[in-house]
Parts: C-alpha cells; structure tokens; sequence
C-alpha cells in the first residue's frame, strides 16, 4: 500500500505516513481472542488491511500477567502504526482491558457477532459532537454529594469522561432502598427521546439517580452512548458482568 497523499509506499497497510505526516487509517477494529486478535484497519468506509497477533495463553497467574501485558503491547504497537481517530473493539473481556490501558485513543466496544459490520453500520450514521473539556468541568447542579465516596467519584469520572457526554448533574440521594452487600454498583438507564440517560448509583440502601446530558439528538444515538457507557462501567468494575 502507498500513502494516499505522497504516494510513499507503507511498510504494513493502513501505517500513519511520516514523510508527509498523513494518516491512511482513520479507525481500526481489533477483535480479542484468547489466543489471538484481529485487527481490521478501516478508512471511512473502506477496510485497507488486516493484521492478525498471535499470543500462546499462559495458566499460572505471575506468567499469566506477563503474557497478557505483552500480547496487549504488541496489539497495542500495531495500533499506534495507524494513530486512529478511535478504535473500536470486542471479543475477550482480559486482553482488551489490558490493550485500552495501554493507549490513549478513543476506544468503544462494538457487538461480537461481525464487529467489522457493527462499525460500518455505525460509522454511516450522523457523527455525535465530541465534548473536548476535562471531566470535572462537566460535573454542574445543586446537589454536590455523591454515594459510594471513591468508588461512587470514580463512576461519575467514567461517566464524564465519555466524549459524548455534555454534563453530570448529580440527584438526591434516596436513603430508603433495598439494602445489597455488592458494594456500589453502577448503571445507566435507557435514553430518553433526546438522547439523555440517567446514571443510577447503589451502595447498600443507597440509592443516587444522575442525569447525563449527551451529545446524542434521539433515542435511538442515546443508546449507543448508553451502552459505551455500561461497558466503560464495567471494565472500571463498577458493574457486574
């Protein structure tokens, strides 16, 4: 493959371009298995490449942590080749988490039936504004108290650090619920027909609704940002698999 803009040939196809500083891959799919990922470099609508790593999955648990942080560098280099837009991925829950660790892209899950189609499908659609302030700006209303002390600051970080997240405006706290020994478990609810969603927060008989304001401009973009958002929840372990 050559460079779109200088014609430069490519070492692997999809690759940023240092002579002239162009990318040639706006957004790469990676699909984790135990033993592999498949990475699908996509440029608009047009897949440009495909890269498979391969890992041999280890049992013991000093040499299992080794061998996941390697895998995820190594799937984590072949994506810096490219420096995407936003990477999106699916399949094993381990290795994935390890990978988004390790770089600093804008980083979605996608459905693992055809992950490559999911995104495509997506990527068709109307692009949602991206918010580009820090999290703690976004935090705004009359109630200053969150549920849960660190862990319940951490969901709400999680929350607002989505791009597509406009403003966090905590609820009452609700003292009068059904008691949980889980420790603070988060959720977000279904969006609204403006594409809003609510962050429910638990922590024993605690109870907190916060209202999400999103970028999104219907139901149906609302609950892509909805399920972005339970996914980051649950890679933080803030929520239950």
């Amino acid at each position: 493959m050559h460079c779109r803009r200088c014609g430069t040939p490519l070492a692997k196809p999809g690759d940023y371009c240092l002579t002239c500083n162009t990318a040639n891959c706006d957004a790469v799919v990676a699909v984790f298995e135990a033993d592999r990922a498949t990475l699908t470099y996509l440029d608009e609508d047009d897949v440009v490449g495909e890269t498979t790593v391969t890992t041999i999955p280890e049992s013991g648990d000093e040499t299992k942590v080794v061998q996941l942080r390697n895998f995820a560098g190594l799937v984590a280099d072949e994506i810096r080749r490219k420096r995407p837009e936003t990477v999106y991925a699916a399949g094993e829950r381990d290795p994935l988490r390890e990978t988004r660790a390790q770089l600093h892209y804008e980083f979605y899950r996608v459905a693992d039936d055809d992950p490559v189609a999911a995104v495509l499908d997506r990527r068709g659609e109307r692009a949602l504004e991206v918010v580009d302030i820090p999290p703690a700006e976004k935090l705004g209303g009359s109630h200053t108290t969150l549920i849960g002390d660190r862990k319940g600051r951490r969901a709400i970080g999680v929350v607002a650090g989505h791009p597509h997240v406009k403003k966090v405006i905590p609820g009452p706290i609700d003292a009068g619920g059904k008691g949980s020994q889980s420790g603070l478990r988060a959720k977000v609810t279904r969006a609204d027909n403006n594409g809003n969603v609510r962050l429910l927060l638990r922590d024993g008989s605690s109870v907190q609704e916060n209202r999400i304001v999103t970028t999104a401009m219907n139901r149906e973009t609302g609950e892509r940002v909805r399920d972005d958002l339970n996914d980051a929840l649950r890679e933080a372990e803030l929520q239950d698999e």
